[in-house]
Formats: structure tokens, sequence, C-alpha cells
């Protein structure tokens, strides 16, 4: 995957850049508010931290729609 960042070349810095304290704060929260603490990882860059927000944001979205 990095050999393709690095082809790319803007790409590159949003799959290595690590999360903001933001995202992390985030998504700690909506981890446990989901009941899934494993998903939070400190050392997540930031797309997968993005990918793993918008998930979890989903799934309590379908949760509190019942």
């Amino acid at each position: 995957m990095r050999n393709a960042a690095v082809r790319y070349g803007g790409i590159e810095q949003q799959i290595t850049a690590q999360m903001t304290r933001g995202q992390a704060m985030r998504l700690r929260t909506l981890a446990e508010e989901a009941y899934q603490p494993k998903l939070f990882e400190r050392d997540l860059s930031q797309a997968e931290a993005d990918r793993r927000i918008e998930v979890l944001r989903a799934e309590i979205e379908l949760a509190n729609s019942f």
C-alpha cells in the first residue's frame, strides 16, 4: 500500500499521518458507546480513524433506529 501511495503523491500523507487528537477522542467515545472498545487503537492513521468513525456512527444510528 505504501508503494501505491508514493506513486499517487498527496495520498501518502493521509495514509501515513497519525490520527489527530480530535479523531482519537471521537473514536474512543464512539467505540465505548457502541460497546466495541477494541476498535479504538492509539496508533491509527488518519484515514483508518476516519473509516472506523464512520462505521461506528452508522452502527450507532442503526441501533438507535429500533
